[in-house]
């Protein structure tokens, strides 16, 4: 991988950094930043990351939607470390809530596979639950764009005021992260949840 590539895989886990941490991590500690400063420069040219003053004062480089993709797109070899021939695909997590919904009273409509529409619509008397479901992806920046693209899915959802709305993804680091860097407001405002699903069939959901 180039240092640009480098950058941007560091950018996904950690958004926000200075020249002089990504040198730190990338490079070693009080080694030059000037190859670092010259990359996200260049990135930021090019409308990948913005270059913001963070509150500490500091510029720290932030990935645009851009950047996010890049990776993938370039098919580098910045692998999950999870196993992503595990059971954590979309249809495994859609299997996992169809047996929990049905175990809590709830009548379940599924969108198998790439079948357009709800991936789980929900009923239980008057009460509906609507359920966007991702799967494990076989790189961070992948997963990056699977935990916005299930966020856009379910907003678009969003024309019954009186259903449930919940994102489903596989109980893993990094989308545990993403979830708890989304801003409380934006949930509480929203009102959706988030559910985990791990290898072993346990389910669990978080505000």
């Amino acid at each position: 991988m180039t240092l640009t590539d480098r950058i941007i895989t560091l950018l996904t886990e950690k958004d926000g950094l200075t020249d002089r941490e990504i040198t730190d991590i990338l490079l070693g500690k009080n080694n030059p930043q000037q190859s670092v400063n010259q990359a996200c420069r260049n990135l930021a040219n090019r409308g990948l990351l913005r270059r913001v003053v963070r509150k500490d004062g500091l510029i720290g480089n932030f990935l645009t939607d851009d950047g996010l993709v890049v990776n993938s797109a370039q098919g580098n070899d910045s692998k999950i470390t999870e196993n992503t021939d595990s059971k954590l695909k979309e249809d495994y997590i859609k299997e996992v809530l169809q047996a929990y919904l049905h175990s809590e009273g709830w009548e379940t409509q599924i969108a198998w596979g790439k079948t357009p529409g709800i991936d789980i619509n929900a009923i239980r008397g008057n009460e509906r639950w609507i359920i966007e479901v991702k799967g494990l992806g076989t790189s961070n920046p992948m997963n990056v764009n699977y935990f916005l693209g299930v966020l856009a899915e379910t907003l678009q959802r969003m024309e019954d005021p009186n259903a449930k709305y919940s994102i489903a993804l596989p109980d893993v680091k990094q989308f545990r992260n993403l979830w708890d860097r989304l801003p409380l407001l934006a949930k509480k405002r929203t009102g959706i949840t988030a559910l985990f699903i791990d290898e072993q069939g346990n389910v669990s959901e978080c505000l």
